[in-house]
């Protein structure tokens, strides 16, 4: 787990808006499918994607396109395959905005049984 996420593991799972909207990165809760449940104002303005355009799409076809990929979307459907999911790597983000590299983590609330991606620009 990449440090800058660790703070919020205890309560993942019920993580208020004002909590995500605090975090000094993005966060992002999606259902198995890559439904976007929870976009924080951070990954919003990284994004320049408004919260109220993202919650309720999938992340990774119709919010973030350039994450549709092996490097991205294969791990997490391969993480929610195996019920394990919990992987970080360097990423570049060019889908509405110039090329910015993050940190990316993908991880597994087990208790919960919710999905998140955290960024953090590099």
């Amino acid at each position: 787990m990449e440090d800058f996420a660790k703070g919020i593991l205890y309560n993942l799972g019920y993580i208020s808006r004002d909590q995500a909207d605090g975090a000094n990165f993005g966060i992002v809760k999606v259902d198995d499918h890559g439904q976007i449940l929870l976009y924080n104002r951070y990954e919003s303005e990284l994004a320049g994607v408004t919260v109220a355009t993202a919650e309720g799409k999938n992340f990774f076809t119709q919010v973030a396109i350039c994450t549709n990929n092996r490097l991205f979307y294969g791990k997490f459907k391969d993480g929610v395959a195996s019920g394990h999911l919990d992987v970080s790597f360097n990423y570049v983000f060019t889908y509405k905005m110039k090329p910015t590299n993050v940190i990316i983590q993908l991880y597994r609330d087990q208790a919960s049984s919710t999905n998140w991606i955290f960024v953090k620009k590099k």
